[in-house]
């Protein structure tokens, strides 16, 4: 029993430690936009939109204008297939399983690097499908991944916001591609690997996942990785395979666990939780994907077109997003740390969840205020200052997409996580569509200053705020009905 035991320990840290390197190396990779715009520029992409104008002076100079919408327009369309296909991934993964969900991740990931790699110049328009497919697959690799957190009980929020920090530090693939390709490496050579890479993704699928489900939390003696058999010392478990038990969170594991009643799908999506909770996801979205998507044009007119300094700031940019896998951890930690602490008298336990999870939204130096900071900074025209702006975005973002996941996690039943996570995601996206109508009212009647779209943005980030000030109530109010009960009896 001890040498099993220890088998399924290191299987277990095996797994954890070859998820996080997957959604380091893969999973967000588009939100590394930035760099790749710089080598598709480099490469010729789209430069056919780009003409010979008169400017002060009579001098000539070449306006790109038209190329830069077109690559706003392929991120934008990205961010939103990337947000907006979690939804029937949530509800694939939580029908199908982990097999089929990772299959399926693994072929559009595979064909998204592929036709990247055949793209050209002449070839452009590939870029409007493959980089959505690549979004697509990513997200789908980080949903299949973030349940091992489930494996870790006292770390299930650590976790899961380590796997959303290394989603975002992901975006650092791109810029090693831009430091290859600057070194001599074609576009092509780099998208080749990358599909080949597609081996370790069927290799962990098939020998490191679940074909079905890691449960929440996890029943009495739970066997990770066990082949289902005749075990009678095992006879009470359920496998990581399991082909013993189905509908993992529908059926109780051991005599001792009471059943309960869990909310509706419905009920979950009508309560003022998913409704402020998606306020406050979308908000902050919209200012990071606006941010991200503009970044080359915004560095463009900071240094008067001085492609050595855009570069130079991109690669900045992209080295401070590995950090977020560093940033992320602590959001987790503060959660997991005040879900262990003794509950109240009559607290129930998803009850003291979510009074952690409101610790992540509601710090002084967190997720919504972090937004206001990174805007404001963003807003300023002032080049040296986006040093400032890139720590503040890679922190605050990671801190959203991690608080997102967990408190998804602690405020609703586990049985819905997938389909909650793809829904909020996906109206989210909608809401996220308004980044290329401000794209395009800067390029337009604004001329090319970005002020007051910037400040607009800043104002709307205040609704923020709303969500976690509402939890705060929701718990206190739970409280204050526990202390008068028992003052009463």
């Amino acid at each position: 029993m001890q040498v099993l035991e220890k088998k399924l320990s290191v299987r277990r840290c095996l797994t954890f430690v070859t998820g996080l390197v997957e959604c380091l190396c893969f999973a967000g990779v588009v939100f590394g936009w930035a760099s790749l715009v710089f080598v598709l520029k480099e490469d010729g992409y789209f430069s056919s939109l780009c003409f010979n104008t008169t400017g002060v002076n009579d001098t000539q100079k070449l306006d790109c204008s038209a190329q830069d919408e077109q690559f706003s327009l392929i991120f934008t369309i990205t961010s939103f297939i990337n947000n907006f296909f979690a939804l029937p991934n949530g509800f694939l993964f939580d029908h199908f399983g982990t097999t089929v969900a990772r299959l399926l991740a693994i072929f559009l990931y595979t064909t998204g690097s592929l036709m990247v790699a055949l793209s050209s110049p002449a070839l452009s328009f590939l870029l409007f499908l493959a980089l959505p497919l690549l979004a697509i697959g990513g997200i789908l690799f980080l949903i299949t991944n973030m349940q091992i957190g489930n494996l870790f009980d006292s770390r299930r929020s650590t976790i899961i916001n380590l796997y959303n920090g290394a989603f975002d530090s992901s975006s650092a693939l791109f810029l090693i591609i831009k430091l290859l390709h600057e070194s001599g490496v074609s576009l092509r050579t780099s998208f080749l690997f990358l599909s080949a890479c597609s081996v370790v993704h069927i290799l962990r699928t098939f020998f490191l996942l679940p074909r079905t489900f890691i449960p929440h939390p996890l029943p009495d003696r739970y066997a990770y990785g066990v082949s289902c058999g005749p075990l009678e010392t095992m006879s009470s478990e359920v496998t990581a395979n399991s082909c013993a038990l189905t509908g993992a969170e529908d059926t109780p594991f051991t005599k001792d666990v009471p059943l309960k009643q869990e909310k509706t799908f419905r009920e979950c999506l009508l309560s003022r939780f998913f409704v402020g909770h998606l306020l406050w996801l979308s908000v902050m979205q919209l200012r990071h994907f606006l941010f991200i998507g503009t970044l080359n044009p915004m560095l463009l007119r900071l240094t008067d077109g001085d492609s050595s300094l855009v570069s130079q700031y991109t690669n900045a940019f992209a080295f401070t997003q590995l950090c977020a896998v560093l940033c992320a951890p602590w959001n987790g930690l503060i959660m997991d740390r005040h879900r262990g602490k003794p509950r109240a008298a009559g607290e129930t336990e998803h009850e003291a969840d979510l009074r952690a999870s409101v610790l992540s939204l509601l710090g002084p130096f967190l997720t919504a205020l972090q937004c206001i900071l990174f805007s404001l900074c963003a807003s300023i025209p002032s080049l040296p200052l986006q040093y400032l702006t890139f720590i503040l975005q890679v922190l605050n973002r990671s801190f959203l997409y991690g608080g997102n996941a967990a408190f998804i996690s602690v405020a609703f039943p586990s049985c819905h996580f997938g389909k909650l996570y793809g829904l909020v995601m996906v109206l989210s996206a909608v809401f996220s569509l308004l980044q290329y109508p401000c794209f395009a009212l800067v390029k337009g009647p604004l001329g090319g200053d970005p002020l007051y779209v910037n400040v607009g943005l800043t104002l709307l980030s205040v609704f923020a705020f709303i969500h976690p000030v509402f939890v705060y109530m929701h718990c206190r109010n739970l409280a204050s009905e526990r202390a008068k009960s028992k003052a009463s009896s």
